[in-house]
């Protein structure tokens, strides 16, 4: 069950979807999923229904708010160089700060929907790093995060979501795509070395055969096989980590 909400920022008014199971069942525990690059959209409110359907509330908020009106776009928007270029934009003018402050006021609007207790976090493509991001940034707040084809992981960058390691509480499960340019092998190796010389209880699993973007099912590169395989994971790390 879909409930379209508006979330008060430091920067402005954030649209977002809190998604609840359709069974009529209650949940109790929250959970927040970054988009991708191309936005809210048919395709993440379908994923975010499934999780809620699992037993959580989730919150589906646009990280693009403060760009207005855009889109819509889908998964192989990337492949018109004016959409491509569009996206972009917004991307590189949605910071990890911004998103890392965002992150107070979509936690709180978790709890005024009803959440309760520490919440997971999930990411996919640029939102894989907010999750980290989040979960370094509200260490008593979050209780697992995941990124999946999340890019720019551990890059050179001084927002590089690895450099924040140290500050995780949450349990941590990262699932990669098996060839992506946004997340090459040696970032994989970096932030395999900041988790684990942070502490941090974590798994970093590698896709084999599986493409930047292969759990979206709006995505050319979609995998059903692959798809399932990651809400295994996923649901077994939120299983785990609320337990």
């Amino acid at each position: 069950m879909k409930q379209d909400i508006e979330i008060k920022t430091i920067d402005g008014t954030a649209k977002a979807a809190i998604f609840r199971p359709d069974n009529g069942a209650s949940a109790e525990r929250g959970v927040i999923l970054y988009m991708d690059a191309m936005g809210p959209r048919a395709s993440l409110d379908g994923m975010a229904q499934r999780l809620a359907d699992a037993g959580y509330i989730v919150l589906l908020p646009d990280l693009f708010y403060r760009f207005g009106a855009y889109g819509p776009f889908d998964g192989n928007a990337f492949g018109n160089p004016a959409s491509r270029e569009t996206i972009m934009t917004m991307v590189r003018g949605t910071t990890q700060e911004m998103s890392k402050a965002d992150s107070a006021a979509f936690l709180d609007a978790l709890a005024a929907a009803g959440a309760k207790g520490a919440a997971g976090v999930v990411g996919y493509c640029m939102g894989g790093g907010r999750a980290l991001t989040a979960a370094a940034t509200y260490p008593d707040r979050i209780a697992a995060a995941a990124s999946f084809h999340g890019g720019n992981l551990a890059s050179e960058a001084e927002d590089s979501p690895h450099r924040l390691a140290d500050a995780i509480k949450a349990r941590v499960y990262v699932g990669v795509a098996g060839v992506d340019n946004s997340f090459p092998p040696e970032q994989s190796a970096r932030l395999t070395e900041a988790l684990r010389t942070g502490g941090v209880d974590h798994a970093i699993e590698n896709y084999v055969g599986m493409a930047h973007g292969w759990t979206v099912p709006d995505h050319g590169v979609y995998d059903a096989a692959g798809a399932e395989r990651h809400w295994k994971r996923l649901l077994n790390l939120f299983d785990e980590a609320f337990a």
